[in-house]
């Protein structure tokens, strides 16, 4: 039986809705898109019954946390002030931050503007920012031109995009999860042409129950955004350009706090969006690299598709980054 515990706060201007489990030093989960803090179950309580107060929220725009519509209120510094502004609500100065895309790169502009406030970063698929030279919005247009992008859907079409999935979210959230999936093949959305919407261009998925989703836990993210619509979603992909001019007009972008990176070898997003061997590149974004692990089975979704051994690795950073904080 979970003994997780829901919270409702006003934080940095917008109502946040969190969940958390445990007592001790905290861990700070934080998901991506389409996601909520639930895609976190699996971790919570195993963290919690070793000693950790863990906390996953709703980001901004998803789950049961504000929806704001102004493409800034996604920017960086807003999304910064949201997770750093959760921990003085907490009355902790700092916590140890994994994530899963957008939730893992809040965790690496935490460390990198705000490091006192971050123990340690553990990388979850997401090595390190996506490997763009140039803005997000260019290159990812020109890989729509050859081939249905969902990136390039959503950027060129975010109210028909927005429309399509609120009109249709057990669908896409069943499509989205499967193909990411370890069971899932990316290649085959690629195989489509341009105009495709990102509805028509996913392959149908077996019927549940999958062996790590079962109807119930489909049907929770189906209800959340039934409520909330994709819109909050999409905004992140919308405010990438904005993120991407942000970041690089940083004078550093190299995390300087502890680093472990966990991933699954076949990761779509791993093999695609960070370059040529994002494992041997991550000494160049992460000044303290501590420990990499590469877990079998499971794709891009590792934390919900294999949480027996995801948690086992969370749990042997977590007790070495103890260790190494207490010598």
């Amino acid at each position: 039986m979970a003994n997780w515990t829901h919270h409702r706060a006003r934080i940095n201007g917008i109502d946040m809705h969190y969940v958390s489990e445990g007592e001790g030093p905290l861990v700070v989960l934080l998901h991506g898109f389409p996601h909520t803090w639930f895609s976190w179950r699996h971790q919570i309580g195993a963290l919690a019954d070793a000693g950790y107060q863990v906390v996953a929220p709703d980001l901004r725009g998803m789950g049961q946390s504000d929806v704001p519509d102004r493409l800034e209120d996604y920017r960086v510094d807003n999304v910064v002030a949201d997770i750093c502004g959760l921990l003085d609500h907490l009355g902790h100065d700092s916590a140890v931050f994994s994530g899963l895309d957008y939730g893992q790169f809040i965790a690496y502009d935490i460390a990198i503007e705000r490091p006192e406030r971050v123990r340690g970063v553990i990388g979850l698929q997401n090595p390190f920012y996506a490997a763009y030279d140039r803005l997000p919005s260019e290159i990812e247009r020109e890989r729509g031109r050859e081939h249905f992008n969902h990136m390039s859907y959503y950027l060129d079409d975010p109210d028909g995009a927005r429309v399509d999935l609120d009109a249709h979210p057990r669908e896409i959230l069943m499509k989205i999860f499967h193909i990411l999936s370890g069971d899932g093949d990316f290649a085959q959305v690629w195989e489509h042409p341009p105009g495709t919407t990102y509805r028509q261009a996913l392959p149908q998925p077996p019927a549940l129950p999958w062996s790590w989703l079962s109807e119930w836990e489909l049907e929770t993210y189906v209800s959340e955004y039934s409520r909330s619509g994709f819109g909050g979603g999409i905004n992140w992909y919308l405010a990438a350009d904005m993120n991407w001019t942000y970041r690089k007009s940083r004078a550093d972008n190299i995390t300087r706090t502890p680093f472990y990176f966990l991933c699954s070898a076949s990761d779509v997003d791993l093999l695609n969006w960070h370059g040529d061997d994002p494992i041997d590149k991550l000494k160049e974004h992460h000044a303290d690299v501590r420990a990499v692990r590469t877990v079998p089975g499971g794709g891009h979704l590792l934390a919900m598709e294999n949480p027996a051994e995801v948690n086992k690795v969370l749990l042997e950073f977590l007790a070495d980054l103890d260790r190494s904080s207490s010598a």
